[in-house]
């Protein structure tokens, strides 16, 4: 059983250089190859809220050679907050998949009902049991549905964001890229392959968890780690260990890149869409973004 990835952080290798202190912006040159998404990603913010603190929309193309303005946290958030609304995507847009957080009145089953799958297949992904309470402000990662039945729109978070007590946990951690290589090594996978995808993941942070419930270093899923546990590392995992989230990770790229051939794009590919996406409709263009990124990343850490 495998399961897709989602998301959110890391960045090309050209701007990786720079992040936003606590209290004031920095400006940015915007440099070849760079997007408004690779500069928000490296600077561990959202494309919409760099977008919105430069007065652009967020599909703007950045010039070569202009300025962009990285704000700070706080800055950030006040940009939002003066921002319009999200435009409701045009029709025939891909429908939304991925992350979901649970709004009052909400029962696994009845998201479940919404998505078109199993509620044994959400409980799985996500480390619940079947028939568990889902608390208000619970993440929760819902599965591709086999008739491409939209999943529920998304509401805003509420203040206070829930994380399931489910393996593997966010804990606080970091590790450093020679420990990510050195794990790999070990497996026969790229160290530095695998030291790109825990950058652009997690920027090599064991205590974030995505807006879709991936957590840790490498972002993985409770379904995920379960089954990684369960299938080819054959024991117990230490849920707390951003080591052994490393570990998880690893084995889990060795074996999307094992399937596809020996070829690391599609392997890398799999990680973040899911592999039995990338067989049936290929690399979507956040996928095809992804992949760049970490690709670019490598030389970073050593690898061509």
């Amino acid at each position: 059983m495998t399961f897709p990835r989602r998301r959110l952080m890391g960045g090309l290798a050209l701007a990786l250089t720079f992040a936003a202190p606590a209290s004031a912006h920095v400006p940015h040159t915007v440099e070849r190859g760079e997007t408004l998404w690779s500069i928000a990603a490296a600077s561990n913010l959202t494309t919409r809220a760099l977008a919105a603190a430069n007065g652009l929309s967020e599909t703007a193309h950045v010039v070569r050679g202009s300025t962009i303005n990285v704000p700070s946290v706080s800055e950030a958030a006040a940009a939002l907050g003066r921002a319009a609304p999200v435009a409701t995507p045009p029709q025939g847009a891909p429908p939304p998949t991925g992350a979901y957080t649970v709004r009052p009145g909400d029962t696994l089953s009845g998201i479940a009902a919404t998505r078109g799958v199993s509620v044994r297949k959400v409980a799985y992904l996500n480390g619940l049991a079947a028939d568990a309470q889902v608390t208000t402000g619970t993440a929760l990662r819902l599965p591709n549905s086999p008739g491409g039945t939209p999943a529920p729109s998304a509401p805003v978070a509420p203040a206070t964001r829930v994380v399931t007590q489910a393996a593997p946990h966010p804990t606080p951690g970091r590790v450093s890229a020679g420990q990510v290589g050195q794990i790999a090594g070990a497996h026969g996978v790229s160290p530095s392959l695998a030291a790109a995808v825990a950058y652009q993941e997690s920027g090599f942070n064991n205590n974030v968890v995505s807006s879709a419930n991936a957590r840790g270093v490498m972002q993985i899923l409770p379904g995920t780690w379960s089954w990684v546990e369960g299938n080819i590392a054959r024991r117990r995992l230490d849920p707390t260990s951003p080591q052994e989230n490393v570990h998880a990770g690893v084995l889990y790229l060795d074996r999307l890149i094992r399937d596809a051939g020996g070829d690391p794009v599609r392997g890398v590919a799999g990680y973040y869409q899911g592999p039995a996406s990338v067989a049936a409709n290929g690399l979507l263009p956040d996928t095809e973004r992804y992949v760049q990124n970490v690709m670019a990343l490598r030389s970073r850490f050593g690898g061509g």
